[in-house]
């Protein structure tokens, strides 16, 4: 935790926020972070010290009260508005109305004018003066060290001019007094806590996606006890291996195996999927999810942060607070706009100083905090982030769960897309259509011992051998025995001594002696399916065809992916003829067969190096080099951890349709920044000069301090109000 952060939080932890983080719980337990400085973190709420922004909490607390930020910033505007009010009614009506005026003299009003805004100066205001002042201690401009110096500059020359009048000229005498600008520095300090209060409010809003995730577990389950009978429990009792209940019309409440009963479970709010997808014996669930219309009594797999549903939710909310690249422009921008905009102020101090009309001095003061208050680049900071997290959050409605925004932002220039085959364009559930014994050999004993060595194997088409032998009508109950020595090389095959014989499947190349099925291999090769050969002590037994269909959305979501500009290639290890059959279902017209898994992540490096963006799409072990090398890697959620541990981000359903949204959502997102940054720099090129007076020679028009706060305010709300609308994003 920075010391800094840390110091911030504490000092503004009023009594309001303290009975707010009470209710969000035990105070300590939140990590609370900056959304524009994610490395600044904090275990209080509070402002960061880079940016002055109010820190919010890293992953949102479901079903919780209000950011004590929120409270706390809203108590301030309500009293410096009822403050404010009187002294704005003071200084603009009462001089405008003779009665008024006589009734109360210019004396009396100054001095309540002063009563009054103190209070709104010295307490509501005191979170932006105190940021202002630890913006400088630590040389980190920011938005507060100008309107903390509009502030005291308003208030401050007010003061003195109220209580030392005589120390000004006469040419700025009025019934002997000065004229003050205390309803100047009250108001912009209402303005600026609703501008806070409405960006707090939005902010919170970004946060939905992950609120709604997190308010999808339900809090009990119904646990079937070992005597069989029912109970109500809470889920944070249960363990793993539990039996629970799950009725239709139930949330299921862990991530489980069912092992009895069958229904349809709605998936749709963690996979982005409307169909429902049935459920049977032996078949896994996900916690968070919708039962239909069947019973299911499902055996407990994983809980609290292990569970699928915690996992997204922490993905999800790390993703929100990365840094997307285009963040270090702003960034740069940043670093000299602040010291440019008080070097503009004092330069229009100056002028007006010079060559105003009289009163020169208040005429200065008024064009001086109007530039400092208007110029705040607090929409300029905003820009890129809040598009990320409602983007990020968007994509995990859709089922696209993305790691970090630098992946996000890079998706959008993809022009070449690397896709594995087995489990990413295919279903990954590969099963035996057909196996051709050579001469003299059994098919069935080729099958068992095939399958005995296979069992070692975590292949998916090792796993149809073994699923085939199973089945067989001649198979025991175990396959075979004394199956020892096993040995996997990887993208050639297996080998085991089964017994006191040697048995090898895999390639032509690993195993010797099919030349004799040389043609039928080619005829199983050309209709799609993979082709496995199996020996035995050096002795050929024959192939085994083993085929894989492809994914049902596959063919159109590689259409739609070329229609957007994406070259695909369709990697995999197979023999080259069932991988154009494949790729000629699907019309792929790059293939990239008999690759190793090692050679995969050079494959993707080579393209990477021929000047190309590219993605890497895959569901396995033997992926995660290669996602890890490409540019942006996408892996399937139903792939393995390693493959999802390396990917910048994961398609929770698990097929290439989310491929599609992904890059949808990565060209709305990063049109939604581009649309804030313009926005942002449009309003400070406009605004600042007017706010200097450019409009006063030609128009005699002068903006004031107030409506300078007022548009500052609607800055920033307008650019998170434009990053909102990505919730609504088409990304199908």
């Amino acid at each position: 935790m920075a010391d800094g952060a840390s110091r911030a939080g504490t000092a503004e932890l009023t009594l309001d926020q303290k009975a707010a983080v009470d209710a969000l719980g035990a105070a300590g337990t939140i990590d609370w972070v900056c959304p524009m400085d994610p490395e600044v973190h904090s275990d209080h709420p509070g402002a960061c010290p880079i940016c002055g922004m109010a820190l919010e909490p890293s992953i949102p607390v479901a079903n919780a009260e209000r950011n004590p930020q929120y409270v706390d910033m809203l108590h301030r505007f309500v009293w410096s508005s009822i403050l404010a009010v009187p002294v704005l009614f003071l200084s603009m009506v009462v001089p405008m109305v003779p009665a008024l005026a006589r009734a109360i003299p210019l004396g009396v009003s100054q001095w309540i004018q002063f009563a009054l805004s103190a209070p709104v100066v010295l307490w509501a205001g005191l979170p932006f003066l105190v940021r202002g002042v630890n913006s400088v201690r630590s040389r980190s401009l920011n938005m507060f060290t100008m309107i903390a110096l509009g502030i005291v500059a308003a208030f401050g020359y007010s003061l003195v001019a109220l209580v030392a009048p005589g120390i000004f000229p006469d040419s700025m005498m009025h019934e002997g007094r000065v004229d003050v600008y205390f309803e100047a520095s009250a108001v912009i300090v209402a303005l600026v806590a609703l501008g806070q209060v409405l960006e707090l409010h939005a902010r919170e809003k970004t946060s939905g996606a992950i609120r709604a995730l997190m308010d999808l577990a339900p809090a009990t389950a119904v646990k079937i006890e070992d005597d069989g009978e029912e109970r109500q429990v809470d889920v944070s009792s249960l363990h793993v291996g539990d039996e629970i209940r799950v009725r239709p019309g139930e949330s299921v409440p862990v991530d489980g195996t069912v092992i009895s009963g069958a229904s349809s479970i709605d998936e749709s709010m963690v996979t982005g999927e409307s169909m429902p997808v049935a459920k049977a014996e032996g078949d896994a669930v996900v916690g968070g999810t919708l039962n239909q219309n069947g019973s299911l009594v499902i055996r407990t797999d994983k809980l609290g942060k292990d569970s699928t549903l915690a996992r997204i939710v922490t993905m999800v909310a790390q993703a929100q607070r990365s840094r997307a690249p285009i963040q270090s422009l702003t960034d740069r921008i940043s670093a000299i706009f602040v010291p440019v905009v008080v070097g503009i102020a004092v330069l229009t101090f100056v002028v007006w100083l010079l060559v105003g009309p009289v009163p020169q001095l208040p005429h200065a003061l008024v064009a001086t905090v109007s530039v400092l208050i208007i110029a705040c680049p607090c929409a300029l900071g905003l820009a890129t982030p809040m598009s990320v997290m409602v983007g990020v959050g968007r994509g995990a409605r859709a089922g696209v769960l993305v790691k970090d925004a630098q992946a996000l932002q890079t998706l959008e220039k993809v022009d070449v897309a690397v896709m594995d085959k087995t489990g990413t364009i295919t279903q990954g559930k590969p099963s035996v259509t057909g196996v051709v014994p050579a001469a003299g050999a059994d098919s069935t004993q080729m099958l068992r011992l095939a399958a005995a060595v296979e069992q070692g194997s975590e292949h998916p088409l090792a796993a149809a051998i073994v699923e085939a032998a199973r089945r067989s009508k001649n198979s025991e109950p175990r396959i075979v025995e004394e199956v020892s020595d096993f040995e996997s090389v990887p993208g050639l095959g297996v080998r085991a001594m089964v017994g006191d014989r040697l048995v090898r499947v895999g390639s032509a190349d690993f195993v010797p002696g099919g030349e004799a099925l040389h043609a039928k291999a080619d005829e199983l090769r050309s209709s799609g399916a993979s082709v496995v050969s199996v020996s035995a002590n050096d002795e050929f037994l024959g192939i085994v065809a083993i085929a894989d269909d492809v994914k049902e959305t596959t063919p159109q979501a590689v259409s739609q992916l070329q229609q957007l500009g994406v070259r695909i290639i369709m990697l995999t290890g197979d023999n080259q003829s069932t991988a154009e059959a494949v790729a000629s279902r699907l019309g792929i017209d790059e293939v990239r067969a008999n690759v190793r898994p090692e050679d995969k992540a050079d494959v993707v490096a080579a393209l990477c190096e021929s000047g190309h963006t590219v993605a890497m799409v895959g569901d396995g072990v033997n992926d995660a080099p290669a996602l890890a090398a490409a540019h942006v890697g996408i892996a399937m959620g139903s792939g393995t951890d390693a493959a999802m541990e390396s990917a910048g981000i994961t398609l929770l359903h698990g097929d290439l349709i989310g491929v599609v949204r992904a890059r949808k959502l990565s060209s709305a997102v990063m049109r939604n920044i581009r649309q804030n940054l313009v926005f942002s720099f449009f309003y400070n090129a406009i605004g600042i000069p007017i706010a200097a007076g450019v409009l006063f020679p030609v128009a005699g028009v002068m903006l004031s301090p107030m409506i300078a706060a007022g548009a500052m305010a609607l800055s920033s709300v307008s650019v998170i109000t434009n990053a909102s609308r990505l919730r609504y994003a088409k990304v199908s």
